[in-house]
C-alpha cells in the first residue's frame, strides 16, 4: 500500500505544470479560524506502544508524533478503534560537526575534512536502513530536497544522477576515507585508525525515541568497520539539544548526530534550503553549530543567491539548482539517510488533518482538530515530548514539540493548505502583487483574492520606511537611503483589524504592534544597541537582503505596501512572504526588551550563553519573577520602547493600560505568553511538561 501511494503522489507531482496547485484533488479543509474545541490538553508519552495502547483504551485521542516501527504501525492498521493518516515530511540525516582539523583539546575531528564527510554517503546502505530499520516506510534521500514534493520532481534528472555516483559501495568510500585519514596524519594499526599516538574516538550522539536509535547503531557498525573507535552517546532530544545545537563545536563534545527534520507544510519552493542547511547566512545561525560552517565561496554565493531570489528566469533558477545540488553533496556538513513515510494516529471519532509534509503536528490543527460529533470538547493530545526550551517571542524554542503549541496561540495572518502548500487566508482580505517582468513568480489561475501585475520598473517611494537608526532612534527613509527601486511591490488588505482585534489579555491592536518587531530587529543587528546580538547578525542580514522598505498606507481597513527584492515562484507566496498580522503585541515585545537591556535576561540562547543570564523564557522558571518586575516599573512609568518614534503612535495612558492587562493576566494564569490567537495557554507546568490550551472565546 505505501508503495503504491508514493508512486501515486510522484505521478501526480511529476504531471503538474509549476503553476498549478501541487494536487489537483485535494480535498476542502474544515477550516475553523476560531478553533473547535473548547480546550486541548497536552501531555508526554515517550513510548510509542503505550500510546497506542492509550488510545485503544481512550485515555489519549491522538498523538502528535509519527508512528515509525512498521510492526506498530501493523498494531495500528488492524485496530478497529484507532484510524490513520499519512505523511511525507520528516526526513533524516547524518549531522556533523566541522570544526578541525582538530577540537581545543587535540583530538582529531576526522569530519573537518570535506571529502571524508563526502565519502560517508558511500559507506551507508540506505536500502538498509530502509528494509531492515524502517520495515518499508521511507525512501532513500541523497540532497536537501523531499520526495513527491515539486522541487525533487523539477531536478529529478540531476538527482537520479547523484544518487548513481554515490550509491552504496563500502569499499569506494573506505578508501576515500583511508587515503584522507593519512593526509590529515592518521595511522591504521590492526583494524583502527590513531592520530598521536591515541586511538581516533568518534563522538555520537543517538537519539533514542525514535528508529533514530537503531540507525545510529547500525551508521556506528560501518564506522567501527572504517577503523573509528564509536563512543555511542544515546540521547532524548531534550539531553541532546544543548550539546550539538548550543554547544560550542570546538569544545569536541560530538561528532555526530543523528538529525530529524520536519517540513510542516507542503513546501512548493524549497531553493532556500541550501543557506538553510549549509551556510552560517541561515535563520538557524542563533546555534553556534551554522556559525561553525564553512561552505566554499562559490556553494555559499550560490545558495544566498537561491535563498534570496536573486535569479531573472527559471532558466538561471534551474542552473543555480543543478550546481547547488552537487556543491551540497561535495560540502556535506549533512549527509542525508531517508524520506519518511509517516503515519499518525487518532481514536476513531476524533477528526484530523494530516498535512501532507508535517502530519498532525503542522500549522494547519489549531484550525481543523475536532471532534467528530460535535463542536466543542477537550481533547487529549500525546507526544513524545512537550514543551522543551524557552518560549518567547523573538528568539525562543525551535523545537516542533514547543511551537505545535505556540501555533494554536497565535493568530496567523494566513495558514498553508494542508495538500497544496498554497495560502488560507484569515487576516489578509486581498493583495496585489506588482512583479519586474523578469521576476519569475506567477499567478495560479484559481486564485480570487490576488492581483498580480508584471512591470518594467517597481518604483519605491520616497516616504517609505526602508530602516532604523539606533542612535537617533528614528526611521530611516527610502528616500533618505537613496533607494528608489525594488523588485516587488505587495500591497496586503488586512482589512479593519486595528482598534477591534484584542489580545488575549483584553489589549486592543493598534499600528504599534505592526511596528515594535520591525525595529527590534535593527536593534538586535546594530553593535550600538543594548539588544544587539551577535548570534543574530547573518540572520539580519539575509533579511535585510530581501526587504527593501515599506509603507502603512492607511489604518482603517489596515492597508500595507511591502517593497521587497524577493519571489516565490507563486505568486500567492510572494503576497504573504512579508505579511504579519501584529500576532505578538508591542508590550509583550517591551517586557523582554527592557529585561535584556538591564542584563538581567536574553531573547537567544547563544548571547544568554555569553552574558551569563537566563535564556529568556515567558512561560515558566526564574525569568517570571524578573519579567514580573518590569511590567509592574513599566506600568507606573506608562512606558513605550523607541519612545522618539513609537511614541506617535501609542499614548502614555494606553501604554500604561497594556502593561495593566497583562500583569492580570500573569496573575490570573501564572505565565506572561499574550498573542492573539484561537487558543491561550491557561495552564502550562514547565517540569512536567504539560500544558492546557483553552479556547479564547472563553477570556471574552
Amino acid at each position: 500500500m505505501n508503495r503504491v501511494w508514493r508512486r501515486l503522489v510522484g505521478l501526480l507531482v511529476a504531471s503538474i505544470f509549476v503553476l498549478m496547485p501541487l494536487f489537483i484533488n485535494a480535498q476542502t479543509v474544515n477550516v475553523n479560524k476560531d478553533g473547535w474545541l473548547d480546550e486541548v490538553v497536552f501531555f508526554p508519552e515517550k513510548d510509542l506502544a503505550k500510546a497506542i495502547d492509550m488510545m485503544t483504551k481512550g485515555d489519549m485521542d491522538i498523538f502528535f508524533k509519527d508512528i515509525d516501527d512498521p510492526v506498530l504501525f501493523r498494531r495500528v492498521k488492524e485496530n478497529p478503534q484507532l484510524a490513520y493518516s499519512m505523511s511525507f515530511g520528516l526526513y533524516n540525516e547524518l549531522t556533523f560537526n566541522p570544526v578541525g582539523p582538530e577540537y581545543k583539546d587535540g583530538r582529531l575531528n576526522p569530519f573537518s575534512n570535506a571529502k571524508i564527510r563526502e565519502a560517508m554517503n558511500l559507506v551507508i546502505d540506505r536500502q538498509y536502513i530502509i528494509d531492515e530499520i524502517m520495515g518499508g516506510l521511507a525512501t532513500p534521500k541523497f540532497v536537501p530536497l523531499s520526495k513527491g514534493f515539486p522541487e525533487y520532481e523539477r531536478y529529478k534528472t540531476t538527482i537520479s544522477t547523484i544518487e548513481t555516483t554515490y550509491k552504496y559501495s563500502f569499499a569506494r568510500g573506505q578508501k576515500i576515507i583511508s587515503d584522507e585519514m593519512k593526509k590529515m596524519g592518521a595511522e591504521l594499526k590492526g583494524g583502527k585508525w590513531y592520530y598521536k599516538g591515541k586511538p581516533v574516538v568518534v563522538k555520537f550522539i543517538i537519539r533514542t525515541e525514535d528508529r533514530r536509535k537503531a540507525i545510529g547503531d547500525y551508521i556506528s557498525g560501518q564506522l567501527e568497520k572504517l577503523g573509528f573507535t564509536v563512543e555511542r552517546l544515546y540521547k532524548t532530544s531534550r539531553e541532546a539539544s544543548p550539546i550539538w545545537m548550543r554547544g560550542e563545536p570546538s569544545e569536541g563534545q560530538w561528532d555526530l548526530y543523528t538529525g530529524g527534520w520536519i517540513t510542516t507544510v507542503v513546501a512548493r519552493d524549497t531553493a532556500d534550503n541550501f543557506q538553510f542547511f549549509y551556510l552560517p547566512d541561515s535563520s538557524m545561525s542563533f546555534s553556534p553549530l551554522w556559525r561553525a560552517y564553512k561552505p566554499t565561496k562559490e556553494f555559499r554565493d550560490l545558495a544566498n543567491k537561491l535563498a534570496n531570489k536573486n535569479f531573472a528566469s527559471m532558466k538561471e533558477r534551474n542552473l543555480l539548482m543543478t550546481k547547488a545540488l552537487h556543491l551540497a553533496i561535495k560540502d556535506s556538513v549533512r549527509v542525508w539517510l531517508i524520506d519518511q513515510n509517516s503515519a499518525w494516529v487518532r481514536r476513531k471519532g476524533v477528526d484530523a488533518i494530516a498535512d501532507y509534509a508535517g502530519g498532525y503536528s503542522a500549522r494547519v490543527w489549531p484550525y481543523t482538530l475536532k471532534l467528530a460529533d460535535k463542536t466543542g470538547g477537550r481533547m487529549r493530545v500525546g507526544s513524545t515530548e512537550v514543551i522543551i526550551d524557552p518560549w518567547n517571542p523573538v528568539a525562543g524554542s525551535n523545537w516542533i514539540y514547543d511551537n505545535m503549541l505556540v501555533e494554536a496561540t497565535i493568530g496567523r495572518a494566513f495558514i498553508w493548505h494542508p495538500q497544496t502548500g498554497l495560502p488560507i487566508l484569515f487576516k489578509i482580505k486581498s493583495a496585489e502583487v506588482t512583479a519586474q517582468k523578469d521576476v519569475p513568480t506567477f499567478k495560479n489561475p484559481d486564485t480570487t483574492w490576488l492581483k498580480l501585475t508584471k512591470v518594467d520598473k517597481v518604483t519605491v517611494p520616497s516616504d517609505a520606511w526602508y530602516g532604523w537608526d539606533v542612535k537617533k532612534q528614528n526611521v530611516v527613509t527610502a528616500g533618505e537611503a537613496g533607494v528608489k527601486e525594488a523588485k516587488v511591490k505587495v500591497v496586503v488588505n488586512y482589512d479593519d483589524i486595528i482598534g477591534k482585534d484584542k489580545y488575549h489579555d483584553g489589549s486592543i491592536m493598534s499600528t504599534a504592534d505592526f511596528i515594535v518587531d520591525w525595529i527590534l530587529g535593527f536593534e538586535r543587528a546594530s553593535k550600538d544597541s543594548k539588544l544587539y546580538d551577535e548570534s543574530y547578525v547573518d540572520t539580519f542580514n539575509s533579511w535585510r537582503d530581501q526587504f527593501v522598505a515599506w509603507k502603512i498606507v492607511k489604518t482603517n481597513p489596515l492597508v500595507i505596501e511591502y517593497y521587497i527584492n524577493y519571489s516565490e515562484l507563486d505568486a500567492e507566496l510572494t503576497a504573504v512572504a512579508f505579511a504579519v498580522s501584529g500576532y505578538y503585541p508591542w508590550h509583550l515585545y517591551a517586557i523582554g526588551m527592557r529585561a535584556e537591556e538591564e542584563g538581567k535576561l536574553a531573547f537567544s540562547a547563544d548571547k544568554a550563553k555569553a552574558k551569563n543570564v537566563e535564556w529568556m523564557n515567558y512561560i515558566g522558571g526564574p525569568s517570571l519573577s524578573v519579567l514580573k518586575d518590569v511590567v509592574e516599573r513599566s506600568e507606573k512609568e506608562g512606558y513605550i520602547p523607541f519612545k522618539n518614534f513609537v511614541g506617535k503612535y501609542v499614548d502614555p495612558a494606553i501604554a500604561k493600560e497594556r502593561f495593566s492587562s497583562i500583569k492580570k493576566f500573569y496573575e490570573k494564569y501564572g505565565h506572561f505568553w499574550v498573542s492573539n490567537g484561537p487558543y491561550f495557554l491557561e495552564k502550562v507546568d514547565v517540569v512536567a511538561h504539560t500544558a492546557l490550551l483553552k479556547n479564547s472565546k472563553f477570556l471574552k
